[in-house]
């Protein structure tokens, strides 16, 4: 059961095929049979998971198995100690209420820059805040943020259950250590630093 991980960059598709001709997966990984295990909207950075088998695909992806998912969400204003709060306890959103997360303000971690820059405000500071969700709804971080008053602005998926981006620049893959999808089966398990590859993207 191999695993992919890659540090998907801004504006790619979570697929290998686009008949608009934006960039997508195919532009980067070159392992045939491969698919990903959950999305990653074209506007968000950071790692994706990508397996050649059906039920680990499924077992990922699924928010049953509860595989805790970390983000990076740099986000407008400074966000009170209530918000974190409202984040922390679940929100209410168009589709229900969010499970429970964890969230708490992070010092500007040292991540890539961005083409294009996100658009900054010299009246409006940002913040980095660091979420973690077991549920996995469409743009949730981003809906959960606007829903208290802190609109996202960069979104950065830094890990998934037991892996990470941890050495990956944007557009770099690596193959999982085969000892990680234990901790995954098993339900989770801390995340570990694995080999790190690179597949340049073709042009």
């Amino acid at each position: 059961m191999p695993v992919i991980l890659l540090n998907k960059p801004f504006q790619v598709l979570t697929r290998f095929t686009d008949p608009k001709g934006r960039a997508t997966l195919a532009d980067y990984v070159d392992r045939p049979g491969f698919y990903p295990a959950g999305r990653l909207d074209f506007d968000s950075e950071g790692l994706l998971v990508l397996t050649d088998d059906g039920a680990l695909q499924h077992r990922i992806s699924d928010p049953r198995h509860k595989l805790p998912k970390i983000y990076w969400a740099q986000v407008e204003g400074e966000p009170s100690a209530e918000a974190l709060r409202r984040l922390a306890e679940g929100v209410e959103l168009r589709d229900g209420r969010s499970a429970p997360a964890e969230a708490r303000r992070l010092p500007a971690p040292t991540v890539w820059e961005r083409d294009p820059p996100i658009r900054y405000r010299a009246s409006i500071p940002t913040t980095w805040l660091e979420i973690i969700l077991r549920e996995g709804r469409n743009r949730q971080v981003r809906r959960m943020t606007a829903a208290v008053g802190h609109p996202t602005l960069r979104l950065i998926r830094q890990a998934v259950g037991p892996w990470s981006i941890a050495g990956l620049a944007p557009g770099e893959w690596r193959d999982a250590a085969p000892e990680t999808l234990a901790a995954v089966i098993r339900g989770g398990g801390r995340r570990s630093q694995q080999r790190r590859r690179r597949s340049p993207p073709r042009r």
